[in-house]
């Protein structure tokens, strides 16, 4: 009750301020308004418009839920007024596609005033916060180039081949695996960050950085702050009141934390520099080396805050998605064993018992892929698609949209909405059957949105869509049939798994995935072998 009735005070005080400041400050309203504006919910309040719905579920579910309910009750392409913003909400995959086609550049920048992209995305320099222009072609170019093209995801490969047969490893020793053994119950939420962590980070940085220490020093750092920029902040939404007070207190958070991530990442800069002058001289070329040989070519682009932004979207990103798409995937697939065994049967027949599966194997093995698609369907790791805003007037759906409107796309509705989708919370991976034999490429069964009709959209559309779904694809799909190769698994205590999700960046689960895990009669062989001509035990 007391908590109540203090954030009732708050939000009082909020829009008396709110109301004052904004009349001062405020410029006069433009004269034309759109002739056909989207649907609007009538629950409209003044000043705050609709966001009561999300500060009255706040902390209660997800926002993807809540923004998927008011779609259901009033359309799949409707206008928000949250504070002073404009918001587009869409859950139509026809609208989507109008966005990232027809209106792709309109809606190609980034909102500016936003707390987490100001404080943690270096001012809105990193390419996932960078406004359309020239900063962001050049991180674009630069990314896509050295680490998303093909020739960049092949070059790199022997590097994640090792680092998932080392993890494999550690993982069949704690696990035995002798006669008679039952196995062990492994938390995989921390294995499988560990993986993908130490991939990340020894393609970007290099071996001198790796490890349990590094992931520590990373976890300590930057998890605060990763954590804090997925939280709902009210005075996004309030621009100008935000100039003047931080009311939550979040911005002050979020100010003291990002010291610590700009040390940490000022640290692997310096770090790499050093190792460059005192290293070995035929050390295999990283990431960081391209990164550093452009900053001596272009030194007015390249700054050590650029870099440092790289490195922060790098090791977060990279890390963070992978590793809930490959956690939903193993629940997934204990909660429905003949997915698991008709997974297993094709790995046994295509790759066998007397070598490991590879990163070549991955793009062969079809149902695999449709385990990794119907997996981003269900759990898309970003369930909101990283919001955009309009640079100009223009249309969606015929409904006028003017310039200065956040585009905000629920990817998740549209992987479960009934009028797209067949029995849409089922996790049917037959249903990519299809797209698959078709000749659909990584990116298409990954997830990608052009293939699909843009009912699938994991990765985004249009020119801001992310560019490592190939890589992750690739880590995703061998780590995945790694594991339903070489180990036995079961759910422990035998009861289906919980498959809700939480509060987060990336959609967590809400609670950890423990599994008993046993090494199949051939696994130490194979990785014995593999581990021992690849010095990978030490």
């Amino acid at each position: 009750m007391e908590q109540t009735y203090i954030l009732l005070v708050v939000y009082s005080t909020i829009l008396i301020i709110t109301l004052l400041v904004m009349k001062l400050l405020s410029p006069r309203p433009s004269t034309s308004k759109p002739l056909n504006p989207p649907p609007s919910p009538p629950s409209s309040l003044p000043v705050v418009g609709h966001l009561h719905h999300l500060l009255l579920n706040n902390n209660k579910q997800p926002i993807h839920r809540t923004l998927q309910s008011i779609s259901a009750a009033h359309g799949k392409i409707l206008l928000l007024r949250l504070g002073s913003r404009r918001i587009l909400l869409l859950s139509s995959p026809s609208a989507v596609e109008e966005c990232f086609t027809r209106n792709d550049i309109a809606f190609s920048s980034r909102p500016l005033e936003m707390a987490s992209t100001k404080h943690f995305h270096y001012r809105h320099t990193t390419i996932l916060a960078a406004p359309y222009g020239d900063l962001w072609r050049s991180l674009r170019r630069f990314m896509t180039l050295e680490l998303f093209s093909s020739p960049a995801v092949a070059k790199f490969a022997a590097v994640r081949e090792a680092e998932v047969r080392s993890w494999l490893f550690r993982i069949a020793e704690c696990c035995g695996g002798g006669e008679g053994d039952v196995g062990k119950v492994v938390e995989m939420k921390a294995r499988i960050v560990e993986l993908m962590f130490n991939e990340t980070a020894t393609m970007t940085v290099g071996e001198w950085f790796y490890g349990e220490a590094a992931m520590g020093e990373f976890e300590e750092s930057v998890r605060p702050g990763i954590e804090l920029s997925g939280v709902f902040n009210p005075a996004d939404f309030f621009p100008v009141l935000r100039r003047w007070v931080d009311v939550f207190g979040i911005e002050r958070k979020m100010a003291g934390l990002m010291g610590k991530v700009d040390g940490f990442f000022q640290g692997l800069v310096d770090g790499h520099r050093k190792w460059n002058r005192h290293g070995e001289k035929n050390k295999k070329v990283v990431v960081m080396d391209e990164i550093l040989a452009l900053q001596q070519r272009q030194p007015e682009v390249f700054t050590d805050e650029i870099i440092k932004g790289i490195l922060l979207v790098l090791l977060t990103a990279g890390t963070e998605t992978s590793a809930t798409t490959l956690e939903w995937a193993m629940a997934l697939l204990l909660n429905h064993p003949q997915s698991m065994a008709k997974l297993r049967a094709e790995i046994d027949a295509n790759v066998g018992r007397d070598r490991l599966l590879n990163e070549q194997d991955v793009p062969r093995l079809h149902y695999l892929q449709h385990v990794i698609s119907e997996t981003l369907r269900l759990y898309p790791a970003v369930p909101l698609l990283t919001l955009r805003e309009s640079s100009a007037d223009c249309t969606v759906a015929g409904y006028d949209v003017p310039k200065g409107t956040i585009l905000l796309i629920n990817a998740w509705a549209i992987h479960r909405d009934p009028e797209v989708w067949e029995n849409p919370t089922e996790f049917v991976p037959e249903r990519f059957a299809t797209a698959a034999e078709s000749g659909g490429g990584d990116e298409q069964q990954a997830g990608g949105g052009g293939g699909g009709g843009w009912k699938l959209i994991p990765f985004g559309g249009g020119r801001r869509r992310c560019p490592g779904a190939v890589l992750a694809n690739r880590e995703i799909g061998l780590a995945l049939g790694s594991l339903v190769q070489l180990f036995d698994w079961e759910r422990v205590g035998g009861d289906e798994i919980d498959m809700t999700e939480t509060l987060g960046v990336t959609m967590p689960r809400s609670s950890p995935l423990h599994l008993l895990c046993k090494p199949r009669e051939f696994a130490m062989k194979l990785l014995s072998q593999s581990s021992s001509n690849a010095g990978l035990v030490t």
